[in-house]
Protein backbone atom coordinates (compact mmCIF):
# COMPACT_ATOMS: atom_id res chain seq x y z
CA UNK A 1 0.00 0.00 0.00
CA UNK A 2 1.47 3.34 -1.15
CA UNK A 3 1.42 5.94 1.63
CA UNK A 4 1.80 8.91 -0.74
CA UNK A 5 -0.97 10.49 -2.79
CA UNK A 6 -0.63 10.70 -6.55
CA UNK A 7 -0.87 14.03 -8.34
CA UNK A 8 -4.38 13.06 -9.48
CA UNK A 9 -5.44 12.29 -5.90
CA UNK A 10 -4.03 15.60 -4.67
CA UNK A 11 -5.89 17.42 -7.44
CA UNK A 12 -9.08 15.61 -6.44
CA UNK A 13 -8.64 16.77 -2.83
CA UNK A 14 -8.00 20.36 -3.84
CA UNK A 15 -10.95 20.43 -6.22
CA UNK A 16 -13.44 19.17 -3.63
CA UNK A 17 -12.15 21.29 -0.74
CA UNK A 18 -12.26 24.41 -2.91
CA UNK A 19 -15.80 23.62 -4.10
CA UNK A 20 -17.10 22.82 -0.61
CA UNK A 21 -15.60 25.89 1.03
CA UNK A 22 -16.84 28.23 -1.69
CA UNK A 23 -20.28 26.73 -2.32
CA UNK A 24 -21.60 24.72 0.63
CA UNK A 25 -20.90 26.71 3.80
CA UNK A 26 -23.03 29.82 3.44
CA UNK A 27 -25.77 30.06 6.09
CA UNK A 28 -24.95 26.62 7.54
CA UNK A 29 -26.14 27.59 11.00
CA UNK A 30 -29.45 28.92 9.65
CA UNK A 31 -30.02 25.72 7.66
CA UNK A 32 -29.23 23.62 10.73
CA UNK A 33 -31.59 25.63 12.93
CA UNK A 34 -34.40 25.31 10.41
CA UNK A 35 -33.60 21.72 9.45
CA UNK A 36 -33.43 22.73 5.79
CA UNK A 37 -32.49 20.29 3.07
CA UNK A 38 -31.25 22.52 0.26
CA UNK A 39 -32.19 21.06 -3.13
CA UNK A 40 -30.07 23.66 -4.92
CA UNK A 41 -26.94 22.58 -3.03
CA UNK A 42 -27.78 18.93 -3.69
CA UNK A 43 -27.94 19.65 -7.41
CA UNK A 44 -24.64 21.53 -7.19
CA UNK A 45 -23.05 18.48 -5.55
CA UNK A 46 -24.40 16.37 -8.40
CA UNK A 47 -22.91 18.68 -10.99
CA UNK A 48 -19.58 18.52 -9.13
CA UNK A 49 -19.63 14.70 -9.30
CA UNK A 50 -19.91 14.19 -5.54
CA UNK A 51 -23.07 12.08 -5.62
CA UNK A 52 -21.63 9.38 -7.88
CA UNK A 53 -18.01 9.17 -6.77
CA UNK A 54 -17.73 5.37 -6.87
CA UNK A 55 -20.30 4.78 -9.63
CA UNK A 56 -18.94 3.89 -13.06
CA UNK A 57 -18.80 6.63 -15.69
CA UNK A 58 -21.21 4.62 -17.88
CA UNK A 59 -23.97 5.60 -15.46
CA UNK A 60 -22.97 9.20 -14.78
CA UNK A 61 -20.49 8.67 -11.94
CA UNK A 62 -16.79 9.35 -11.57
CA UNK A 63 -15.69 5.73 -11.52
CA UNK A 64 -13.38 6.18 -8.55
CA UNK A 65 -11.87 3.26 -6.66
CA UNK A 66 -12.88 2.73 -3.03
CA UNK A 67 -9.62 4.34 -1.90
CA UNK A 68 -10.05 7.37 -4.16
CA UNK A 69 -13.66 7.67 -2.97
CA UNK A 70 -12.37 7.82 0.61
CA UNK A 71 -9.86 10.51 -0.37
CA UNK A 72 -12.67 12.51 -1.98
CA UNK A 73 -14.99 12.16 1.03
CA UNK A 74 -12.25 13.12 3.47
CA UNK A 75 -11.83 16.30 1.42
CA UNK A 76 -15.59 16.89 1.52
CA UNK A 77 -15.63 16.44 5.30
CA UNK A 78 -12.79 18.93 5.61
CA UNK A 79 -14.25 21.56 3.30
CA UNK A 80 -17.97 21.27 4.09
CA UNK A 81 -19.18 22.51 7.48
CA UNK A 82 -22.69 21.13 6.87
CA UNK A 83 -22.30 17.64 8.32
CA UNK A 84 -25.94 16.83 7.57
CA UNK A 85 -25.47 17.47 3.87
CA UNK A 86 -22.28 15.39 3.78
CA UNK A 87 -24.03 12.57 5.64
CA UNK A 88 -26.98 12.66 3.24
CA UNK A 89 -24.57 12.30 0.32
CA UNK A 90 -22.85 9.33 1.96
CA UNK A 91 -26.14 7.68 2.91
CA UNK A 92 -27.43 7.81 -0.66
CA UNK A 93 -24.16 6.72 -2.26
CA UNK A 94 -23.39 3.76 -0.02
CA UNK A 95 -26.77 2.48 1.14
CA UNK A 96 -28.63 3.00 -2.14
CA UNK A 97 -26.48 3.68 -5.21
CA UNK A 98 -23.70 1.16 -4.57
CA UNK A 99 -26.23 -1.70 -4.24
CA UNK A 100 -27.96 -0.64 -7.48
CA UNK A 101 -24.62 -0.38 -9.28
CA UNK A 102 -23.35 -3.75 -8.04
CA UNK A 103 -26.59 -5.76 -8.20
CA UNK A 104 -29.08 -3.98 -10.42
CA UNK A 105 -30.20 -5.09 -13.83
CA UNK A 106 -28.98 -3.12 -16.83
CA UNK A 107 -32.42 -1.47 -16.96
CA UNK A 108 -32.43 -0.55 -13.26
CA UNK A 109 -28.97 0.95 -13.49
CA UNK A 110 -29.68 2.89 -16.68
CA UNK A 111 -32.98 4.27 -15.40
CA UNK A 112 -31.92 5.25 -11.89
CA UNK A 113 -28.19 5.87 -11.53
CA UNK A 114 -27.66 8.79 -13.97
CA UNK A 115 -30.43 10.83 -12.33
CA UNK A 116 -29.13 10.01 -8.83
CA UNK A 117 -25.58 10.96 -9.81
CA UNK A 118 -26.80 14.24 -11.27
CA UNK A 119 -28.79 15.16 -8.16
CA UNK A 120 -32.06 15.10 -10.10
CA UNK A 121 -33.46 12.32 -7.91
CA UNK A 122 -32.89 11.35 -4.27
CA UNK A 123 -32.79 7.88 -2.73
CA UNK A 124 -33.42 6.49 0.74
CA UNK A 125 -32.69 3.14 2.36
CA UNK A 126 -35.45 1.38 4.33
CA UNK A 127 -34.07 -1.37 6.54
CA UNK A 128 -34.37 -0.63 10.27
CA UNK A 129 -37.57 -1.30 12.20
CA UNK A 130 -38.36 0.32 15.54
CA UNK A 131 -38.52 -2.86 17.59
CA UNK A 132 -35.34 -4.33 16.12
CA UNK A 133 -33.03 -1.31 16.14
CA UNK A 134 -29.47 -2.45 15.54
CA UNK A 135 -30.69 -6.03 15.03
CA UNK A 136 -31.46 -5.05 11.44
CA UNK A 137 -32.58 -8.48 10.30
CA UNK A 138 -35.10 -8.86 13.14
CA UNK A 139 -38.11 -7.78 11.09
CA UNK A 140 -41.83 -7.71 11.69
CA UNK A 141 -42.50 -6.49 8.16
CA UNK A 142 -43.70 -8.92 5.52
CA UNK A 143 -43.29 -9.57 1.82
CA UNK A 144 -46.03 -12.00 0.81
CA UNK A 145 -45.74 -13.72 -2.57
CA UNK A 146 -48.47 -12.70 -4.99
CA UNK A 147 -49.09 -13.41 -8.69
CA UNK A 148 -46.19 -11.84 -10.57
CA UNK A 149 -44.66 -10.24 -7.49
CA UNK A 150 -45.13 -9.46 -3.80
CA UNK A 151 -47.25 -7.49 -1.34
CA UNK A 152 -45.19 -5.46 1.10
CA UNK A 153 -46.40 -4.54 4.58
CA UNK A 154 -44.52 -2.90 7.44
CA UNK A 155 -42.97 0.26 8.84
CA UNK A 156 -39.31 1.21 8.45
CA UNK A 157 -37.70 3.98 10.48
CA UNK A 158 -34.54 6.12 10.70
CA UNK A 159 -34.54 6.33 6.90
CA UNK A 160 -32.04 9.02 5.89
CA UNK A 161 -33.33 11.27 3.07
CA UNK A 162 -36.81 9.69 3.24
CA UNK A 163 -38.87 12.92 3.43
CA UNK A 164 -37.23 14.23 0.22
CA UNK A 165 -36.67 10.92 -1.59
CA UNK A 166 -38.43 9.59 -4.66
CA UNK A 167 -36.53 6.27 -4.78
CA UNK A 168 -36.51 3.72 -1.95
CA UNK A 169 -34.36 0.62 -1.52
CA UNK A 170 -36.31 -1.47 0.98
CA UNK A 171 -35.57 -4.83 2.60
CA UNK A 172 -38.21 -7.40 3.54
CA UNK A 173 -38.22 -11.03 4.70
CA UNK A 174 -39.37 -13.26 1.85
CA UNK A 175 -38.58 -16.61 3.47
CA UNK A 176 -38.71 -16.53 7.28
CA UNK A 177 -37.35 -20.05 7.61
CA UNK A 178 -34.12 -19.18 5.82
CA UNK A 179 -33.55 -15.99 7.81
CA UNK A 180 -30.52 -13.90 6.87
CA UNK A 181 -29.07 -16.53 4.54
CA UNK A 182 -31.51 -16.46 1.66
CA UNK A 183 -34.58 -15.19 3.48
CA UNK A 184 -34.24 -11.40 3.00
CA UNK A 185 -34.90 -9.66 -0.32
CA UNK A 186 -34.23 -6.12 -1.54
CA UNK A 187 -36.81 -4.12 -3.49
CA UNK A 188 -36.24 -1.01 -5.61
CA UNK A 189 -39.29 1.24 -5.37
CA UNK A 190 -40.14 4.53 -7.07
CA UNK A 191 -42.58 7.06 -5.71
CA UNK A 192 -44.21 7.59 -9.08
CA UNK A 193 -44.92 3.87 -9.39
CA UNK A 194 -45.36 2.63 -5.81
CA UNK A 195 -47.63 4.17 -3.17
CA UNK A 196 -45.45 3.96 -0.08
CA UNK A 197 -46.06 6.47 2.70
CA UNK A 198 -43.43 8.81 4.15
CA UNK A 199 -43.77 10.38 7.59
CA UNK A 200 -42.98 13.89 8.62
CA UNK A 201 -39.31 14.52 9.37
CA UNK A 202 -38.09 12.96 12.61
CA UNK A 203 -36.59 15.60 14.89
CA UNK A 204 -32.95 14.74 15.67
CA UNK A 205 -30.26 16.11 17.97
CA UNK A 206 -27.89 16.77 15.08
CA UNK A 207 -27.44 16.26 11.33
CA UNK A 208 -30.62 18.28 10.96
CA UNK A 209 -30.07 19.19 7.30
CA UNK A 210 -30.32 15.50 6.44
CA UNK A 211 -34.05 14.77 6.52
CA UNK A 212 -34.91 11.50 8.27
CA UNK A 213 -38.27 9.79 8.42
CA UNK A 214 -40.39 6.65 8.57
CA UNK A 215 -41.69 4.77 5.54
CA UNK A 216 -44.95 2.83 5.68
CA UNK A 217 -45.93 -0.02 3.37
CA UNK A 218 -49.58 -1.11 3.47
CA UNK A 219 -50.16 -4.16 1.28
CA UNK A 220 -48.08 -2.45 -1.42
CA UNK A 221 -48.13 -4.54 -4.59
CA UNK A 222 -44.84 -4.75 -6.49
CA UNK A 223 -43.82 -6.74 -9.54
CA UNK A 224 -40.91 -9.19 -9.55
CA UNK A 225 -39.02 -6.62 -11.62
CA UNK A 226 -38.76 -4.49 -8.47
CA UNK A 227 -36.38 -7.01 -6.87
CA UNK A 228 -32.78 -5.86 -6.61
CA UNK A 229 -30.67 -8.91 -7.31
CA UNK A 230 -32.19 -12.32 -6.76
CA UNK A 231 -34.90 -13.12 -4.26
CA UNK A 232 -33.18 -13.93 -0.96
CA UNK A 233 -30.02 -11.94 -1.75
CA UNK A 234 -31.00 -8.96 0.40
CA UNK A 235 -28.92 -9.94 3.43
CA UNK A 236 -25.75 -10.10 1.37
CA UNK A 237 -26.57 -6.88 -0.48
CA UNK A 238 -27.21 -4.96 2.74
CA UNK A 239 -24.09 -6.29 4.46
CA UNK A 240 -21.95 -5.32 1.49
CA UNK A 241 -23.43 -1.82 1.40
CA UNK A 242 -22.73 -1.36 5.11
CA UNK A 243 -19.07 -2.24 4.61
CA UNK A 244 -18.81 0.54 2.02
CA UNK A 245 -20.78 2.91 4.26
CA UNK A 246 -18.72 2.31 7.39
CA UNK A 247 -15.54 3.11 5.51
CA UNK A 248 -16.96 6.03 3.52
CA UNK A 249 -18.68 7.83 6.38
CA UNK A 250 -15.55 7.39 8.50
CA UNK A 251 -13.68 9.26 5.76
CA UNK A 252 -16.09 12.18 6.14
CA UNK A 253 -15.36 12.18 9.88
CA UNK A 254 -11.61 12.23 9.18
CA UNK A 255 -11.99 15.44 7.20
CA UNK A 256 -14.21 17.04 9.83
CA UNK A 257 -11.78 16.17 12.63
CA UNK A 258 -8.84 17.58 10.70
CA UNK A 259 -10.65 20.89 10.18
CA UNK A 260 -11.80 21.04 13.81
CA UNK A 261 -8.31 20.36 15.10
CA UNK A 262 -6.68 22.97 12.88
CA UNK A 263 -9.17 25.58 14.09
CA UNK A 264 -8.65 24.55 17.73
CA UNK A 265 -4.87 24.86 17.39
CA UNK A 266 -5.25 28.36 15.95
CA UNK A 267 -7.60 29.29 18.81
CA UNK A 268 -5.21 27.92 21.43
CA UNK A 269 -2.36 30.00 20.02
CA UNK A 270 -4.43 33.19 19.97
CA UNK A 271 -6.31 32.79 23.25
CA UNK A 272 -4.15 34.58 25.83
CA UNK A 273 -5.79 34.89 29.28
CA UNK A 274 -3.20 36.39 31.62
CA UNK A 275 -1.04 37.20 28.60
CA UNK A 276 -0.05 33.57 27.95
CA UNK A 277 -1.47 31.54 25.02
CA UNK A 278 -3.37 28.56 26.37
CA UNK A 279 -1.41 26.47 23.85
CA UNK A 280 1.59 26.90 26.16
CA UNK A 281 -0.20 24.98 28.91
CA UNK A 282 0.31 21.23 28.78
CA UNK A 283 -3.27 20.72 29.91
CA UNK A 284 -4.26 22.07 26.49
CA UNK A 285 -1.32 21.13 24.25
CA UNK A 286 -1.34 17.49 25.38
CA UNK A 287 -5.04 17.17 24.57
CA UNK A 288 -4.46 18.61 21.11
CA UNK A 289 -1.48 16.29 20.61
CA UNK A 290 -3.60 13.29 21.56
CA UNK A 291 -6.21 14.38 19.05
CA UNK A 292 -3.55 14.54 16.35
CA UNK A 293 -2.37 11.04 17.19
CA UNK A 294 -5.90 9.65 17.22
CA UNK A 295 -6.78 11.26 13.89
CA UNK A 296 -3.61 9.82 12.37
CA UNK A 297 -4.50 6.36 13.68
CA UNK A 298 -8.05 6.71 12.37
CA UNK A 299 -6.75 7.70 8.96
CA UNK A 300 -4.57 4.62 8.72
CA UNK A 301 -7.49 2.36 9.65
CA UNK A 302 -9.87 3.99 7.16
CA UNK A 303 -7.38 4.08 4.30
CA UNK A 304 -6.34 0.49 4.93
CA UNK A 305 -9.93 -0.71 4.87
CA UNK A 306 -10.55 1.26 1.66
CA UNK A 307 -7.42 -0.22 0.10
CA UNK A 308 -8.66 -3.69 0.99
CA UNK A 309 -12.04 -2.89 -0.56
CA UNK A 310 -10.36 -1.61 -3.73
CA UNK A 311 -8.38 -4.86 -3.98
CA UNK A 312 -11.43 -7.06 -3.32
CA UNK A 313 -10.19 -8.31 0.04
CA UNK A 314 -12.54 -9.27 2.87
CA UNK A 315 -13.38 -6.07 4.76
CA UNK A 316 -16.03 -7.19 7.27
CA UNK A 317 -13.70 -6.81 10.26
CA UNK A 318 -11.50 -3.97 8.95
CA UNK A 319 -14.49 -1.78 8.05
CA UNK A 320 -15.91 -2.27 11.55
CA UNK A 321 -12.56 -1.54 13.18
CA UNK A 322 -12.22 1.67 11.15
CA UNK A 323 -15.78 2.72 11.93
CA UNK A 324 -15.56 1.92 15.65
CA UNK A 325 -12.27 3.71 16.26
CA UNK A 326 -13.01 6.73 14.05
CA UNK A 327 -16.54 7.39 15.30
CA UNK A 328 -15.60 7.04 18.97
CA UNK A 329 -12.58 9.30 18.40
CA UNK A 330 -14.79 11.85 16.65
CA UNK A 331 -17.34 11.96 19.49
CA UNK A 332 -14.71 12.13 22.26
CA UNK A 333 -12.74 14.78 20.40
CA UNK A 334 -15.75 17.07 19.96
CA UNK A 335 -16.56 16.86 23.66
CA UNK A 336 -12.97 17.83 24.53
CA UNK A 337 -13.07 20.72 22.08
CA UNK A 338 -16.13 22.20 23.79
CA UNK A 339 -14.12 22.11 27.05
CA UNK A 340 -11.08 23.74 25.42
CA UNK A 341 -13.15 26.55 23.89
CA UNK A 342 -14.97 27.04 27.20
CA UNK A 343 -18.05 29.24 27.12
CA UNK A 344 -17.44 30.05 23.46
CA UNK A 345 -17.63 26.37 22.55
CA UNK A 346 -20.94 25.98 24.40
CA UNK A 347 -22.68 28.58 22.21
CA UNK A 348 -25.18 26.90 19.92
CA UNK A 349 -23.72 28.27 16.69
CA UNK A 350 -20.08 27.40 17.48
CA UNK A 351 -18.58 24.62 15.38
CA UNK A 352 -17.52 22.67 18.48
CA UNK A 353 -21.03 22.34 19.92
CA UNK A 354 -22.58 21.87 16.46
CA UNK A 355 -20.10 19.12 15.66
CA UNK A 356 -20.62 17.43 19.02
CA UNK A 357 -24.34 17.00 18.27
CA UNK A 358 -23.48 15.53 14.88
CA UNK A 359 -20.69 13.31 16.20
CA UNK A 360 -22.95 11.58 18.71
CA UNK A 361 -24.78 10.04 15.75
CA UNK A 362 -21.53 8.69 14.30
CA UNK A 363 -21.46 5.96 16.96
CA UNK A 364 -25.07 4.99 16.17
CA UNK A 365 -25.63 4.85 12.39
CA UNK A 366 -24.25 2.11 10.12
CA UNK A 367 -24.38 -0.13 13.19
CA UNK A 368 -23.75 1.12 16.72
CA UNK A 369 -20.32 0.82 18.33
CA UNK A 370 -21.61 -2.25 20.13
CA UNK A 371 -22.54 -3.86 16.80
CA UNK A 372 -19.06 -3.10 15.45
CA UNK A 373 -17.54 -4.82 18.47
CA UNK A 374 -19.75 -7.86 17.84
CA UNK A 375 -18.53 -8.04 14.24
CA UNK A 376 -14.89 -7.68 15.29
CA UNK A 377 -15.31 -10.32 17.98
CA UNK A 378 -16.82 -12.77 15.46
CA UNK A 379 -13.82 -12.19 13.23
CA UNK A 380 -11.64 -13.21 16.14
CA UNK A 381 -13.55 -16.46 16.50
CA UNK A 382 -15.34 -15.35 19.69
Amino acid sequence: MDFSLSSAQKALQTEIITFAQSSLNKDVWIREQQGTFDHYLWKLCGEQGLLGLAISEDFGGRGLSALDTVIALEALGYGCEDNGLSFAIGAQLFACMIPIWLHGTSTQKAELLPALCAGERIATNAMTEAHGGSASFDMQSEAIKAPGGYRLTGVKTYCANAPVADICLAYFPTDAEKGFFGGISAFLLEKKKHAFGISETLQKLGLTTCKTGKITFDQLGVRNEALLGKAGAGGMIFTQSMQWERIGLSALHLGSMKRLLENAVSFAKQRTPGGIPIAKHQAISHQLAEMQAQISASKWLVYYAAWQLSHRHQVQASSSIAKLFTSETYKAMCLKLVQIYGGLGYLADHEASRSLKDAVAATLYSGTSEIQKNIIARGMGL
